[in-house]
């Protein structure tokens, strides 16, 4: 019996394609489609069907991490009714993505919500004698939350333009190394302000390390490591699921940072993870073809601020790496981000872009950095 395949090539118009009997299968290692002779009685010839790639081509496949702006402005408070908007304002942008083929993973950052958790802990202790949650479960509960939230407006979203497709949210944990150096010079701020004096109390209650905040003069913060993620837990069954054209959304906040004991017990760690390294891994992980990075800028800037300021639009690995080294990026706003491109590529990704989160679906905006120029593809 001649095997049949109906193909929807494009809207309301369908064709019956006959497999022929002397075709050849091969299939590509990274698109993983199959390249096969085939019959197709209105064409009345045989046809690669390679050539028919939004028929038969495997859609690519994207993470697209979402920065703190996506769901909370500098300029609000935090409540839920500011969060909903901003998360479904942003969202409205990766439906282009869609439409266009793709596979979304969608991860989030979670600065502002995790230290107001942190900030409840502390009432709940103070007010009412609650025991407090350690920073594994607060960041934890911050993805379930946030993740929740996402998912909903999501559902909203593709409700709106007519979009089946299931969405669901992961709890991720992201091994580190319990001996990474950033234990030895824990750097990043988090929860509530104290004055010296709380500062000193709590460091000898419960040996938390403090340092003075950035922004307010005579108050310290708690300080805690950010290691390098190694690995992600589940990342194969996110990849699968996927995969499979559902969206997935995980990592939140970098993920919860654990280790494994030499009994290969999984064990927590007062840490957090950069957001951008956790979703570049993830993106590398799962093979995902392009890596999006929405931020609060439409281009990377070179002397950002400076009267020297220059967009960078494109941007080649060696070129991206230079101007890394050469100090070009903010150390506490585009760095992080800029090596977590470079990591993304460095691993086989095709692209990494960084762009404002309202201007994704606008081609003109966008700092797109590649593994090479395409001229430079060109002359290989």
């Amino acid at each position: 019996m001649v095997p049949r395949t109906r193909l929807k090539l494009r809207k309301n118009t369908d064709f019956i394609v006959i497999i022929g009997m002397h075709g050849k299968h091969k299939k590509n290692r990274r698109k993983h489609f199959i390249l096969s002779y085939y019959f197709i009685p209105d064409f009345s010839m045989f046809v690669c069907l390679a050539d028919l790639k939004k028929a038969t081509m495997m859609q690519k496949l994207a993470v697209v991490a979402l920065g703190g702006n996506a769901l909370l402005r500098d300029t609000e408070t935090g409540t839920i009714e500011e969060q909903e908007h901003n998360t479904t304002e942003t969202l409205e942008n990766l439906v282009h993505l869609i439409n266009d083929g793709y596979n979304l993973v969608i991860t989030h950052g979670n600065g502002p919500q995790v230290g107001n958790i942190l900030m409840r802990n502390d009432a709940g202790e103070t007010l009412y004698n609650i025991s407090p949650m350690p920073l594994d479960i607060c960041v934890a509960d911050s993805q379930g939350g946030i993740g929740y939230m996402i998912e909903r407006m999501m559902r909203n979203v593709l409700n709106k333009h007519g979009i089946d497709k299931n969405i669901l949210s992961v709890i991720s944990m992201v091994t580190i190394d319990p001996k990474d150096e950033a234990f030895q010079n824990p750097t990043k701020r988090i929860g509530k302000t104290y004055n010296e004096a709380d500062a000193n109390l709590l460091h000898d209650q419960k040996g938390w390390q403090f340092k003075p905040s950035l922004k307010h003069q005579g108050a310290w913060r708690r300080v805690v490591p950010s290691p390098t993620p190694i690995d992600i837990l589940n990342k194969g069954i996110i990849g699968h699921m996927v995969r499979e054209g559902n969206i997935v959304i995980t990592a939140g906040g970098g993920g919860i940072p654990v280790y494994l004991d030499e009994e290969k017990n999984v064990r927590t760690v007062d840490a957090v993870i950069d957001k951008d390294m956790t979703s570049a891994l993830l993106a590398s992980s799962i093979q995902a073809d392009e890596f999006f990075i929405l931020t609060d800028v439409p281009f990377i800037y070179k002397d950002f601020g400076l009267p020297s300021q220059e967009k960078l639009e494109f941007l080649d690995y060696a070129d991206t790496l230079r101007h890394l080294h050469a100090g070009t990026f903010g150390e506490g706003s585009m760095a992080p981000k800029i090596r977590a491109c470079l990591n993304f590529i460095e691993n086989g990704g095709q692209k990494s872009v960084i762009t404002e989160a309202t201007k994704l679906e606008d081609k003109s905006y966008g700092s797109k950095i590649t593994m090479y120029y395409d001229n430079q593809k060109l002359a290989e």
